[in-house]
């Protein structure tokens, strides 16, 4: 496999788990490390890391290393923000076409969620939550949508599900909240899946802006 393409590997793999919060704010990303896990070269670690620091994941400390970037008041309030234009209004365009497909993989993702939970891969859990948001997103078919929602690196707000495992009330709060909005999509009923998906959104502000 060429360089890149194992640069892109370890890039997509430290992403997904930077946007799940496996790797919390302050995280050490250790070149070695990745390179062993993932059996690529240290050059393609360093590739993917540049690339992470391109687009504010990552920042190299003044003293060498790699570190997972701390959020900040502003930038929970920013996300919060930006996520409530971008869901609410796939949410809408969901909605409008009632795709029979995307509900079930919705109502499958749910389903991942739970399993993982009750067997304790909490991992999992954290990036079938990513995945149940990426896919109402994905669900508009709408490529700027995607490339928007994509290209801004929205990480779990539930922070809570990466950075305390143990927080088995979130776990259920998160899974009610995702089952409700499947339910009102399968219904019709906007106002329901309007209100569970911002009271949602809200939540996870709160418990994020704890944490920072």
């Amino acid at each position: 496999m060429k360089e890149d393409s194992l640069a892109n590997k370890v890039y997509i793999e430290v992403r997904k788990k930077i946007l799940s919060s496996q790797l919390v704010g302050g995280a050490r990303l250790v070149e070695s490390a990745w390179a062993e896990k993932l059996a690529v070269s240290r050059v393609a670690v360093r590739e993917a890391f540049m690339r992470l620091a391109g687009e504010s994941l990552v920042e190299f400390g003044e003293k060498g290393g790699c570190f997972v970037k701390k959020m900040t008041v502003e930038d929970v309030k920013d996300i919060r923000e930006l996520r409530e234009l971008l869901e609410i209004g796939a949410l809408k365009i969901l909605f409008a076409k009632r795709d029979e497909e995307v509900i079930r993989d919705l109502e499958l993702i749910c389903s991942d969620f739970s399993d993982m939970v009750s067997k304790g891969y909490y991992g999992g859990a954290c990036e079938a939550d990513v995945r149940f948001h990426e896919r109402i997103i994905e669900g508009t078919c709408n490529s700027r949508l995607i490339a928007i929602y994509k290209n801004s690196n929205i990480p779990l707000f539930h922070m809570k599900l990466g950075a305390i495992l143990g927080q088995m009330e979130d776990y259920l709060d998160t899974e009610r909240e995702h089952r409700a909005i499947v339910e009102a999509l399968k219904t019709g009923d906007w106002d329901s899946a309007y209100a569970t998906l911002v009271s949602h959104l809200d939540r996870g502000e709160q418990e994020a802006l704890e944490l920072v």
